[in-house]
């Protein structure tokens, strides 16, 4: 039996209540599969899923029912890395075990395929002096990545087919984070600073990040591996900020306020960290991807537009 998994196929969808979770639910649907969502307990949310089962990962008891006649699991769920913290064993237990949990049940029920929603943040830090690549050291720096890339390692314990994605920053419709606020000051009427600041990051709009799941659902041979997904460019701050307010036909509205001027008011206001998150480099190069045959079918500008029309028109 091939590995790819045809429209129609069935698909089981962890983490479908969380901004990612949210938007694979209804894009995969809308590209002909049909989705069964996984749920740590019962939600309120209007789910339009082929079928719903409750279920804990950390402590599974029978997971035959939930993974019964699926093709392909798509796991998302677990705890972010903005859950600072948090102690290392939480990470591990539901990033980690919860995983390894899900894709030997996974094994066992038949299932031809498990992508596993990893991080950058199992090969990096936040920010990295040089381009990370698909075969750069996995360096991870905190106790989500470790989780993270302890999850990966446990998948190739396994014999089911599986990929590990490894998101930049992701961004769309509902985003909360650094990106909801620089939503919020494109929004603004002021001038902002940032003009100055060189260093680019990548990114990844939630678009892109379920067009690439659906190609790996659908790629015909094995995977067995983990690899980069991000946007085709890099922007800076400042580029950032123009694009989001391209999509409110206003001017970037940037001052070039030198970056070691910024530097000083962050670290007097007690944001420094905050800053050298913003300001740092984390470009990554995605070619495994690419080399498999998938491009990301929206830019990076066109994207930011939109989103920030969106944020703008729930204000």
């Amino acid at each position: 039996m091939p590995n790819r998994i045809a429209s129609g196929g069935l698909i089981a969808l962890t983490g479908a209540t969380g901004f990612i979770g949210q938007f694979l639910l209804k894009d995969m649907i809308r590209r002909g599969y049909r989705v069964r969502v996984l749920l740590r307990r019962p939600v309120n949310l209007h789910l339009e899923a082929d079928s719903a089962i409750i279920g804990d990962l950390t402590h599974p008891q029978n997971m035959a029912e939930a993974l019964q006649g699926v093709d392909a699991v798509i796991h998302s769920a677990g705890l972010a890395h903005a859950m600072s913290g948090m102690p290392e064993a939480d990470y591990r237990a539901i990033n980690t075990d919860a995983t390894a949990n899900l894709a030997q049940a996974a094994e066992k029920a038949g299932v031809r395929r498990f992508i596993f929603l990893s991080s950058i943040r199992a090969q990096s830090g936040p920010v990295s002096p040089t381009i990370i690549h698909d075969t750069s050291p996995a360096l991870p720096t905190d106790a989500y990545g470790r989780s993270k890339l302890a999850a990966e390692q446990a998948l190739a314990q396994t014999n089911i087919d599986w990929a590990a994605l490894r998101p930049v920053l992701v961004y769309g419709n509902g985003v909360k984070g650094n990106m909801a606020t620089l939503a919020r000051l494109a929004r603004s009427q002021w001038h902002l600073p940032l003009g100055g600041i060189q260093a680019k990051r990548s990114l990844l709009s939630v678009e892109n990040l379920a067009d690439a799941i659906d190609f790996l659902l659908r790629t015909e041979k094995p995977l067995r591996q983990s690899m980069i997904v991000a946007d085709n460019e890099p922007l800076t701050i400042g580029e950032m900020i123009a694009a989001m307010r391209s999509g409110l036909n206003r001017p970037a509205g940037l001052i070039p306020v030198p970056e070691f001027l910024l530097k000083l008011g962050c670290r007097a206001l007690g944001k420094q960290e905050a800053f050298e998150r913003i300001a740092g480099s984390l470009v990554v190069d995605a070619s495994t991807l690419r080399e498999l045959g998938w491009q990301p079918p929206i830019t990076t500008q066109s994207a930011l537009a939109e989103m920030s029309k969106h944020f703008a028109s729930d204000a």
